[in-house]
């Protein structure tokens, strides 16, 4: 059974910083692409990041292009998110997916 568990999510304050997770079991992890995408409401779900499944090759939405970097240990399974100079728009849940499977969520509220 595919299980995609993030986690890291919270309140920050505009500029702060956030590290998500995603959790992976039920599947080669190391032979899978990874995305990270969001929701905010009222909002179409967006590709924020994508990562190769060896972790050499990234791609970014253009709005967090310099700000974000996704990641991966293959050997832990996990899949990474860093989020530097967050800003208000950046609010939404974070999902971990293969693209077939997906995360529960992590909710990211950026406020002050």
């Amino acid at each position: 059974q595919v299980q995609l568990v993030e986690s890291g999510g919270g309140l920050v304050q505009p500029g702060g910083s956030l590290r998500l997770s995603c959790a992976a079991n039920g599947f080669t992890f190391s032979f899978y692409p990874m995305s990270w995408y969001r929701q905010a409401p009222g909002k179409e779900r967006e590709l924020v990041a994508s990562i190769d499944s060896a972790g050499r090759t990234t791609r970014y939405a253009d709005s967090v292009q310099g700000r974000f970097t996704i990641s991966r240990d293959n050997a832990k399974k996990m899949l990474y998110l860093q989020m530097n100079s967050l800003k208000p728009e950046d609010t939404a849940v974070y999902y971990c997916t293969t693209r077939t499977n997906w995360g529960q969520g992590t909710q990211v509220t950026v406020s002050s």
